[in-house]
């Protein structure tokens, strides 16, 4: 299991489904460990009574069905699914309604979802994701890309801690897939993926109230980590295989190849959130 974890994180994101398809098939009594430890490539499905698009993950996930965040109810439909309790359902409606102007802000299109649940250590769980499609075929390309896509998962578990704090974990994973096909330089393919973990137990449990209980600054606070954690994630993504193949082309190419695999690099540097942005108006 731990050589095929290490496998998994070495995989390009978009070899991720054929790569995962071939472990479940050598390691069947692992399975459960590879698909709730394995992050996958996000897919999107239509809700066809709200005409809204929603993402795919096993946290809406039941049985074969996946809940929407906008009209709570499942598809394929389910009957007996499990949904949020009232107070969760709330915050879930909030939260997405506001993650849907920061998405619109800092990636001008794209699709996002938010999922709030109770855990069972008095707490509760909350994940926003993001799919921005930058193919050629995608509302959201950019220059010449042929096929692109830049796909975050933010978890956060928040529980009552003692000394009348809560402490609160966020998981964070982003996706990156980049192609272009130009004909001085070919097909040219540059993907990767980070996943990293922060905890802290510096959140006061009256914050906790108020987050559950509707108010939306604290939802706000939380999208302002988000704008940091994802510019940092993005940074992390681009330190190392930008800079590794530009020197590797300058160092292997002939001086007209070089210009174009600069064209290239040109056109792969996808700019991410800018802290420049006004973040969404969620009041004071």
């Amino acid at each position: 299991m731990e050589a095929a974890m290490d496998l998994m994180r070495r995989i390009s994101p978009n070899q991720s489904e054929t790569a995962l398809s071939a472990l479940l098939a050598l390691l069947p009594h692992h399975s459960s460990e590879l698909l709730s430890q394995v992050d996958q490539p996000l897919q999107v499905l239509m809700d066809g009574e709200c005409a809204k698009e929603f993402i795919l993950c096993e946290y809406n996930r039941d049985a074969d069905s996946y809940r929407s965040p906008w009209s709570n109810k499942y598809f394929p439909p389910l009957e007996d699914g499990s949904l949020p309790s009232a107070e969760m359902r709330k915050l879930e409606i909030e939260a997405n309604a506001i993650f849907s102007v920061y998405r619109d802000q800092y990636y001008e299109g794209g699709v996002s979802s938010v999922y709030v649940w109770e855990d069972d250590r008095q707490g509760f769980v909350s994940c926003f994701l993001i799919k921005k499609d930058g193919s050629k075929t995608g509302d959201g390309r950019r220059g010449y890309l042929h096929e692109g896509s830049w796909e975050a998962i933010h978890v956060i578990e928040v529980g009552p801690e003692e000394d009348g704090k809560a402490h609160y974990c966020l998981t964070s994973t982003v996706m990156l897939s980049l192609t272009t096909e130009e004909k001085p330089s070919g097909t040219f393919n540059l993907s990767g993926s980070i996943r990293r973990q922060d905890r802290s137990s510096n959140v006061k449990v009256n914050h906790m109230i108020m987050l559950v209980g509707g108010e939306e600054r604290p939802l706000c606070d939380m999208f302002k980590s988000f704008e940091k954690d994802e510019l940092k994630d993005r940074n992390r993504v681009f330190e190392i295989p930008f800079p590794t193949t530009e020197t590797m082309a300058m160092s292997l190419s002939s001086p007209p190849m070089i210009l174009s695999y600069v064209l290239v690099l040109a056109i792969l540097h996808w700019q991410p959130p800018r802290a420049s942005r006004k973040p969404p108006d969620c009041g004071t």
